[in-house]
């Protein structure tokens, strides 16, 4: 109950409830201002109407005087006894042709020259002058030829009319304040109240929701209401287990989409270099870039072709594959860029995408290490396969082309040139051309082959290479 009774005091710190405060207070206000205007009014009349009562008296005294043939002598003489009234403060009387009989005490401000038709009206006149309120009776409508003007003193009409209105107001207050204060309690209980809540419990939704919280203990699913702002709880109850479980879903689907993002990149990684790969994932058109010092490495595999009739296909390829995978780790371990097989041929090199200073170092180990791996698939399978292994150094322009199906590919005569040391190369060894040679001759054993005949190229000086230089 008093947790109840802080959260009602409380909510008359928001916002709303002085809003509703203030607009209730304010239409009370203004209502009982309309009313009170013509009350106000209406009182004042009724107060001036009691004066000119009193001075009817006077009118009616002397009037009835002179009907018992009273004479005029003695009436006026009987005038001064009707002023004892303190509201009296004088008289004076016309007759009908504005000859002034008598003035007595405070001398009235109407003159006769001021007065209505004195033989219509029984008032034919009143003036209101500060504390003053002078009231003009006419007696010729009733056979006496006398206009009586009383002058009163009305200052307690002032008294009685502030009187009124402070008894008035200080009804308005106490009821404005009865009203706001009934108002804002039930509004606290009912709606403001609920409303902070439900503020609370949207700010803990989202926080329930980013923590993936299976049953938040929200406030609006602990109050039943069969109102408007039942209806709001249920349908924000309904959004929140909407949300969360499209936010669940979504995320699931986030997670399978990064797995599937994942492979999707480790796949192309596999097709691509990285920086190849995320330039085309930019969208970026044709990929074509020039480099200066390549060396590039083609092999084949001498053998395979008599291999791949004495056995069924797909033992052929997983002896292939076996040969190829122990090549690609050794692309790894170097850190070069495996290009493409193409049936028994394999073809990789080094200083590209990112260029670097021992290209032809690496491709050297690599090669010496090719021949290891095929010595050691013969030990194991009881095979005698062997390779033939060419190099050469030089510039190329590498890229990627086309829409579909894509493959980093080397263009260029040093690519060519690599492919006729290979194919004119001989099995078990490695030849080397002259360019390349210049890069290996200090730190590995090369063994000079001579001229040979190359084609397409002519003439031209090649080297094997035998090992690496003991230091």
């Amino acid at each position: 109950m008093s947790s109840k009774l802080f959260g009602i005091c409380n909510s008359l710190n928001a916002r709303l409830s002085r809003r509703i405060v203030f607009w209730v207070f304010t239409s009370i206000i203004t209502v009982e201002a309309i009313i009170l205007v013509p009350s106000y009014f209406r009182r004042e009349q009724e107060l001036f109407k009691q004066i000119e009562h009193v001075s009817e008296v006077i009118f009616n005294a002397t009037v009835r005087w002179k009907r018992e043939g009273e004479s005029e002598e003695i009436i006026l003489d009987k005038l001064p006894i009707l002023m004892s009234d303190r509201e009296i403060l004088g008289i004076a009387i016309y007759r009908s042709n504005g000859e002034l009989i008598k003035a007595l005490g405070d001398r009235p401000k109407i003159t006769f020259s001021d007065l209505k038709d004195p033989k219509v009206n029984k008032i034919c006149g009143t003036l209101r002058d500060g504390d003053r309120y002078d009231v003009a009776w006419s007696a010729r409508p009733l056979g006496v030829d006398y206009i009586i003007i009383v002058r009163h003193d009305s200052s307690s009409v002032k008294l009685e009319l502030r009187a009124f209105i402070l008894r008035i107001s200080g009804l308005v207050l106490i009821i404005s304040i009865c009203v706001t204060g009934t108002t804002m309690f039930a509004l606290g209980a009912t709606v403001i109240v609920p409303i902070l809540r439900l503020r609370d419990d949207l700010m803990a939704a989202a926080e329930a929701i980013s923590k993936e919280t299976v049953n938040p203990n929200f406030y609006s699913l602990s109050v039943k209401r069969n109102d408007e702002l039942g209806d709001v709880m249920a349908a924000f109850n309904q959004m929140f287990q909407r949300i969360s479980s499209e936010y669940t879903q979504r995320k699931e689907a986030e997670a399978l989409i990064r797995v599937e993002q994942e492979k999707s990149d480790h796949l192309l990684l596999n097709i691509l270099p990285e920086s190849i790969a995320n330039r085309l994932k930019q969208k970026e058109g044709c990929i074509a870039d020039g480099f200066t010092e390549v060396t590039i490495l083609f092999a084949d595999i001498v053998g395979f072709t008599q291999l791949s009739a004495q056995i069924s296909p797909t033992a052929l390829v997983n002896l292939l594959n076996e040969i190829f995978s122990a090549f690609d780790r050794l692309t790894e371990i170097y850190g070069l860029e495996k290009i493409k097989t193409i049936g028994d041929a394999y073809m990789v090199a080094s200083g590209l995408p990112m260029s670097r200073s021992d290209h032809a170092d690496a491709i050297a180990n690599m090669a010496l290490d090719m021949q290891k791996e095929v010595n050691y698939f013969n030990q194991r399978h009881h095979a005698n396969l062997n390779i033939r292994i060419g190099i050469n150094s030089g510039e190329v322009v590498a890229g990627v082309i086309g829409t579909k199906k894509f493959i980093y590919d080397l263009w260029g005569d040093a690519v060519n040139t690599a492919s006729r040391m290979e194919s004119h190369g001989e099995a078990g060894r490695i030849q080397v051309s002259a360019a390349t040679y210049k890069y290996l001759e200090d730190k590995y054993l090369l063994e000079e082959r001579g001229i040979i005949q190359v084609k397409g190229k002519g003439e031209m000086v090649t080297y094997f290479l035998m090992g690496r230089i003991e230091g």
